[in-house]
C-alpha cells in the first residue's frame, strides 16, 4: 500500500497536485454573472461561476461532485481565465488544460472536457445575461 501511496506523488506534476489539492476557488458565488453546470457520463458533475467586469472576467469558481481528476481539471478552468478577457476563455480547450496539468491520466482526459463544457457554459450564459439584464434576476443555481 506505501507503494501505492509513494507512486501517486510520484507520478504527477507539481501543477497537477496542487490543482487536484486547491479548495481555495472553490466556492458557489451568489448572483454570478455566468454560471454553467454539466454532468460527464461518468457522473462527475462540475459548475462554473463567472463575474466580469467589462471585457474582464475578474473573478471565477467552481463546485465540483467529482473524482480528483474532475478536480484538477475545474482548478486549472478557474487558475485560467480570472484576469483573461471573454474571448480568451472562449479560447481554452480541453488540451490545453491536460497541458497545463502534464500529468492527467490519458484515460480522465473526459474530465478535462466536461471542466471546459461547464465553462463554455457559463460564458454562454454571461453573454445572454448581458443581452437580457433583467434575467439574472433569475439565474438560479
Amino acid at each position: 500500500m506505501d507503494e501505492e501511496v509513494s507512486d501517486f506523488w510520484q507520478s504527477h506534476s507539481l501543477k497537477y497536485l496542487e490543482m487536484a489539492f486547491r479548495t481555495d476557488k472553490q466556492e458557489i458565488i451568489k448572483h454570478p454573472d455566468g454560471y454553467g453546470k454539466k454532468t460527464g457520463d461518468c457522473g462527475d458533475t462540475v459548475e462554473i461561476f463567472l463575474v466580469a467586469f467589462d471585457n474582464t472576467i475578474e473573478k471565477a469558481s467552481n463546485y465540483i461532485n467529482g473524482c480528483m481528476n474532475t478536480a484538477a481539471c475545474a482548478n486549472t478552468i478557474v487558475n485560467m481565465v480570472e484576469n483573461k478577457t471573454i474571448d480568451q476563455a472562449w479560447e481554452i480547450t480541453p488540451e490545453m488544460v491536460a497541458g497545463y496539468l502534464e500529468t492527467l491520466p490519458q484515460d480522465h482526459f473526459h474530465c478535462a472536457e466536461l471542466a471546459v463544457g461547464a465553462l463554455y457554459m457559463a460564458l454562454s450564459n454571461l453573454l445572454e445575461l448581458r443581452r437580457a439584464q433583467w434575467k439574472k434576476a433569475y439565474n438560479v443555481r
